[in-house]
């Protein structure tokens, strides 16, 4: 399962590149082509406007995994900063950091990101600042419990006595020491953010027309359902085959952790 994993997600990232350097025409229009069912020329068929789906099914990947780094790299950096700066200097600092995170805990991710993303508007930039703003707590949350210990340990004692500055201390001798844990929650949180893009795609707040998305092309496709299929099919079974196999790796990661630990 973890080698299928590894192939499948390698695949779509290799696709979406090769899609970047390809002239595919995504939004050009067939008209005597509208709901054509797959064909040796077009392995996936036409959706409802005459669109051949798999140039606008490599395009909502490039989309979701766009938003999936840009999402995971801004979080990550500030959940973690939260989280050492909340750990290392405790009192007062950990107690408000933990109450503005679990403000955000209060309420379910993706109805958060729904009310932002209704508030900010439809749109690509819009999309990226919604998942940012309700998708740091994981990180931030992990990253003080491992700190309150981390702080206590003789090397950063050692490093603490012989001068190091705080932020010395908190990336180059606390940071490494959580790598491994913080790597599992970003597969968990990436697996996460391809469904919640799909899903603020598919309510008409994420990428709009003419631009394709996972989500939107659900959106236009489950009206077909009966007589074109191939349409949701196509788009239903890539996101769950991206999602899977984040989770999959994600499960292998933690495996790993927990043998290491035993």
């Amino acid at each position: 399962m973890k080698h299928w994993a590894i192939w499948v997600l390698t695949a779509w990232v290799l696709a979406a590149l090769s899609a970047l350097l390809l002239q595919l025409h995504p939004n050009q229009i067939h008209l005597d082509a509208i709901l054509a069912k797959p064909n040796l020329s077009y392995l996936l068929g036409f959706d409802d406007l005459g669109r051949a789906i798999l140039p606008r099914l490599l395009e909502g990947a490039q989309v979701s995994l766009l938003v999936v780094f840009v999402v995971t790299a801004v979080t990550s950096f500030f959940g973690i900063s939260l989280g050492l700066v909340a750990g290392y200097y405790g009192g007062w600092v950990d107690r408000l950091l933990m109450q503005i995170t679990d403000v955000f805990l209060a309420f379910p991710g993706i109805l958060l990101a729904i009310a932002f993303a209704a508030v900010l508007g439809p749109g690509l930039n819009n999309l990226v600042l919604a998942l940012c703003i309700t998708s740091w707590v994981g990180y931030a949350r992990l990253t003080r419990a491992q700190a309150l210990s981390l702080k206590q340990r003789q090397h950063v004692m050692a490093a603490l006595s012989l001068g190091a500055s705080v932020p010395r201390l908190m990336f180059k001798h606390m940071l490494p020491l959580l790598a491994a844990p913080l790597l599992v929650e970003a597969t968990y949180s990436m697996a996460g953010l391809v469904i919640a893009e799909a899903s603020l795609s598919f309510l008409g707040l994420g990428i709009q027309a003419p631009n394709a998305s996972w989500g939107g092309m659900l959106r236009d496709g489950v009206r077909y359902m009966l007589v074109a299929p191939h349409y949701v099919l196509a788009v239903g079974l890539s996101l769950m085959s991206l999602v899977l196999a984040v989770n999959v790796l994600g499960d292998r990661l933690r495996e790993k952790l927990e043998t290491r630990k035993s």
